[in-house]
């Protein structure tokens, strides 16, 4: 599989009532506009599925290329259909602090794409016990087992912490807050066949270190990530996927929140899951 780029949600738990259509997030918040970084691709062949990583990886090294994004618009707007909710009840289990139980239909794969991409874009993938929890709660069992340990080499390396400002715990430094989230804006089924299902998740992402002082400074960018699920032990679960950066919108003419304005709004606000 190939991805091109990557993307950075808070901590994961608890079961939203809708899994799109967030409040916007300011645009590039610490100064002049960012470039949006490419990824490793020898990083990404290693890795394989991980999602969070890549983003990372272009965050801390700042190439400084710019994508250009895909400026084909569809004549006509989607059908609302694609986000409005059902009357199906969202779900009301939990696998690892991540939201469990979807529907074997449309909307469930859906609502699990959307959730898995806010678990896989956590902090919680810095966390020993929380990464292991997350990977064996959204991917198939077999690409769990595959996968946990190129992660946990990768997420333990001193070497890539330390790109990011990070300890070799993972932790930030002392009066610094790292942030790393996911918010879907939206859901888009490719194919749906029974067992099997293709989801697109648009999102954008907040990635970075927050407080006074930051070298790196929390940013935003936008992707869409295209997940293969398959419906395994009566659930959907990641197989594989894509990813592709953009769309991304014109920012607006925002000035800027200070670091501790930033800091005291990671602190105070925490992330959504999807589940509907």
């Amino acid at each position: 599989m190939s991805n091109d780029d990557q993307y950075g949600g808070g901590a994961v738990g608890g079961t939203g009532q809708t899994r799109t259509r967030l409040p916007e997030s300011d645009s590039d918040p610490y100064g002049a506009p960012r470039r949006t970084p490419r990824a490793s691709r020898s990083l990404i062949t290693v890795v394989g599925v991980v999602v969070l990583l890549i983003a990372a990886i272009a965050f801390a090294n700042q190439s400084g290329n710019t994508d250009t994004p895909d400026s084909t618009a569809a004549d006509t707007p989607p059908a609302t259909t694609a986000t409005a909710a059902t009357g199906t009840r969202p779900v009301d289990g939990k696998n690892g602090g991540i939201p469990k139980g979807f529907a074997h239909d449309e909307q469930g794969a859906q609502s699990a794409a959307a959730n898995y991409a806010v678990a896989l874009g956590s902090d919680g993938m810095f966390d020993p016990a929380r990464r292991r929890a997350i990977v064996q709660a959204v991917y198939t069992p077999d690409v769990a087992a595959a996968r946990q340990g190129d992660l946990d080499r990768v997420y333990t390396d001193p070497a890539f912490l330390a790109r990011l400002g990070l300890d070799a715990a993972g932790k930030a430094p002392k009066g610094l807050i790292f942030i790393s989230r996911t918010n879907p804006v939206g859901t888009k089924v490719e194919k749906f066949g029974g067992d099997a299902a293709t989801v697109s998740v648009w999102h954008s992402t907040l990635f970075g270190l927050a407080g006074e002082g930051s070298q790196n400074p929390v940013a935003e960018s936008w992707y869409t990530n295209t997940f293969e699920l398959r419906w395994v032990n009566g659930d959907w679960r990641i197989a594989d996927f894509t990813q592709k950066s953009g769309p991304a919108p014109v920012g607006q003419d925002q000035t800027a929140s200070s670091a501790e304005e930033m800091a005291a709004a990671v602190s105070q606000f925490g992330g959504f899951t999807y589940a509907r």
